[in-house]
């Protein structure tokens, strides 16, 4: 990390805070939308619903590819282990987990950098 005068904020923690905010974002974003394709994978399977919109599977699929960049992006801002990166990269891919890991890195990130 860069040193800043007393007081001020330095460059990289500003960028810890913008990585970890588009990480939050998109980690709930990613859970809201795995639920609701869990959601339409059962209505559609079990329960033989027909007309549900084809198009949620692509949006969760979209949503989680951004969300894969942008945890990427915090994971080197934060110099990540590789075993915790790829941890939080497959939360988004278990209904719920993505809320709690999202919860653990957030803490842990603030943390250790005072964001």
């Amino acid at each position: 990390m860069s040193t800043a005068p007393e007081g001020s904020v330095s460059t990289d923690t500003k960028k810890i805070a913008s990585a970890l905010l588009r990480y939050r974002v998109l980690a709930y974003a990613t859970g809201i939308w795995l639920l609701v394709l869990v959601g339409d994978m059962i209505a559609k399977y079990i329960f033989d619903v027909q007309n549900i919109p084809g198009w949620i599977p692509a949006v969760h699929g979209w949503v989680y590819f951004i969300y894969l960049i942008l945890t990427i992006d915090l994971a080197v801002k934060v110099r990540w282990p590789v075993k915790r990166t790829i941890g939080t990269l497959l939360a988004g891919t278990v209904p719920f987990l993505s809320f709690f890991v999202e919860h653990w890195r957030t803490t842990q990130v603030k943390r250790d950098f005072g964001v």
